[in-house]
């Protein structure tokens, strides 16, 4: 006599197998990571507003689109009107968005202090930004720039050799406010800077001393140079435009200790010396 098995599986057992399987899948493709926050120093231009003056406005931009059109090429724009007067009265802030648009400039944010101006910019879904207290220097603008096409040279002219700036060496402390660029070299510091002190070099910075104010290596895009110092307290520090701020740089196990920094892979890395 023969002994027939049936295996009866449950439909819904099966579902519910299935769900699983998949739903396991799903969150093993959502664990890996898709994007990534850097911080970055980006270079964007203020235009600050003195008056409330569209046409005047319209008419002036006019004049500097004549003196360099390139400049104006999608340029990225914070329209700054903490500095507008309050006895200007309401702004159009879309009117003079769109002047702004009509020579090139393409704005980011506002920087404002007027209730009337944050309400606007955030009625138009505009980024607001606090006022700022930072130094700011106005651009110069390359006179004629456009004025004559370039000409061809008749045969190829092979490329200067670069200018390479003896080290600027420093003594004295840094203090707060003070601010020391080393151009087309390095910077060495044999002594301490302050919090609020800023170094600034076109290749390596090397600090013999307490670090506490900013410290920006290879600004001009030199991505292999490095920062060196004796004790790392610093506000922020910089190699080719990427930055960490104290906040990161407080929880590195190296804060206080005698550091190098470099970068790699837009990464800034930080080991003992």
């Amino acid at each position: 006599m023969r002994l027939t098995v049936v295996l009866v599986i449950s439909l819904g057992t099966f579902r519910e197998k299935t769900l699983f399987a998949n739903m396991s899948s799903t969150e093993s493709v959502d664990q890996e990571p898709v994007f990534q926050l850097k911080g970055s120093m980006l270079a964007i231009t203020v235009l600050e507003l003195a008056r409330n003056s569209l046409d005047a406005l319209d008419r002036q931009l006019a004049a500097k689109v004549a003196q360099a059109p390139n400049f104006f090429s999608n340029t990225p724009l914070v329209l700054a009107l903490d500095k507008l007067p309050a006895s200007e009265g309401s702004l159009d802030l879309p009117g003079l968005m769109r002047v702004c648009r009509h020579h090139g400039l393409r704005t980011l944010a506002i920087r404002a202090s007027r209730i009337e101006d944050i309400a606007a910019a955030i009625a138009i879904d505009l980024p607001v930004l606090p006022p700022s207290n930072a130094r700011e220097r106005p651009v110069e603008l390359p006179v004629g720039s456009e004025a004559k096409p370039i000409e061809k040279p008749a045969e190829p002219t092979p490329p200067p050799a670069p200018s390479v700036q003896p080290t600027r060496v420093i003594t004295q402390p840094v203090r707060g406010g003070q601010q020391i660029y080393a151009q087309g070299g390095d910077l060495v510091v044999i002594s301490s800077v302050s919090s609020g002190a800023e170094l600034l070099a076109d290749g390596n910075i090397h600090v013999y001393g307490p670090m506490r104010g900013r410290a920006l290596a290879g600004i001009k895009g030199d991505s292999k140079a490095r920062i060196f110092c004796q004790q790392l307290g610093a506000e922020l520090i910089s190699i080719a435009g990427q930055y960490k701020v104290s906040e990161d740089l407080r929880r590195d196990p190296l804060w206080g200790a005698s550091v190098q920094i470099s970068l790699s892979q837009d990464v800034l890395n930080i080991t003992r010396l």
